[in-house]
């Protein structure tokens, strides 16, 4: 693809994984449109695949060439990772294996995890030192673990992984009970993994009524019998449910909740979003983790929002989830052994 912008910002790099799929399709267009890092922010694009998704890869490339994108600088697509790591700024990790009928979650956790070790090993080898990394593929917070383990040049502030989605279906599942707008709900939090043990918790978050006043979720539903138990089973199930639906998974709010992540992480936040990050202890969560916390950004870093009361029934299910991630982590590092 020839240069088709002139500016004086420097273009970054951003590498997605699995990018001939289904995710992948919907996610090249939100980032080379300028949704993602901005309309003023070229960038340049590494689509990685298995080598026999690359022809599909080079058609990918042909509609991106036809939508005539001005922030669009270049576009590769290989299944070579060297060329796909090589000095990137950005790094989406969207390709896996997907878990199929009859499997179990360890079975995936098996599958993906050596594939999380080699572009591991990849990205300490090829990309920028400060790259920043979000790990989409499942079981994603321990692939994230294990990834940030094999490249160990990177920092582990630079690892996260994707819990934008639960918390965009949090905000969503909110808005519907309350009659309210999206943007009306704000200070979900969800806590933990990306697994029906996450967390979906409504203690700190707000609602906006009709008159423009800001009350509790609580009491803008008044249904402590729902908030407690359908709505967190509808959240925690939900890519499930997609699932049995669509017979195809969540591609597109999984796309728009990459972009979410990315746009945050790049632009910085007013208000705290779910993000999956390195525990440093905070609300007691153990450490060497990939953990979702509430989280606000400012100048490329992510800071835990601290001080939130955390009561009973809400240490209870941060202690179940982690049980799971300890688990997890010990399985995943087995199998890399």
């Amino acid at each position: 693809m020839t240069d088709i912008l002139f500016s004086m910002t420097l273009p970054i790099t951003v590498l997605i994984t699995g990018a001939a799929g289904q995710i992948g399709y919907c996610l090249v267009q939100s980032v080379a449109s300028g949704n993602v890092f901005g309309p003023n922010q070229p960038v340049n694009l590494h689509l990685l695949d298995i080598a026999p998704m690359v022809p599909s890869l080079s058609g990918l490339i042909m509609e991106l060439e036809d939508c005539a994108f001005p922030q669009l600088k270049s576009a590769i697509a290989t299944s070579d990772l060297k060329e796909a790591f090589t000095d990137i700024d950005f790094a989406l990790m969207v390709g896996a294996m997907p878990r199929k009928e009859g499997m179990e979650r360890k079975d995936l956790l098996k599958a993906n995890v050596n594939i999380f070790k080699t572009q591991g090993e990849a990205l300490n080898q090829f990309a920028k030192k400060t790259v920043k990394v979000c790990v989409v593929g499942n079981p994603a917070n321990t692939n994230c673990l294990i990834m940030s383990k094999y490249a160990p040049s990177i920092p582990k502030e630079n690892f996260s992984a994707l819990t934008r989605l639960d918390h965009n279906r949090a905000q969503a599942q909110i808005a519907l009970k309350a009659g309210v707008s999206c943007d009306h709900v704000k200070r979900c939090v969800i806590w933990g993994n990306h697994s029906n043990t996450q967390y979906p918790d409504i203690h700190q978050c707000l609602v906006k009524g009709h008159d423009g006043k800001e009350i509790s979720a609580k009491e803008a539903i008044k249904d402590d019998a729902w908030l407690n138990n359908e709505f967190i089973k509808t959240v925690q199930t939900r890519g499930a449910a997609v699932i049995a639906a669509r017979k195809l998974s969540s591609a597109l709010s999984a796309s728009k909740a990459i972009s979410d992540h990315c746009r945050d992480w790049f632009h910085g936040t007013k208000e705290w979003v779910s993000m999956a990050v390195y525990s440093d202890g905070s609300y007691d969560v153990p450490k060497d983790l990939i953990f979702s916390f509430p989280v606000l950004i400012e100048n490329g870093k992510w800071h835990i929002v601290q001080g939130l009361t955390i009561n009973d029934f809400s240490r209870e299910k941060l202690e179940l989830t982690a049980k799971e991630l300890i688990e997890e982590r010990e399985q995943a590092l087995a199998f890399c052994n």
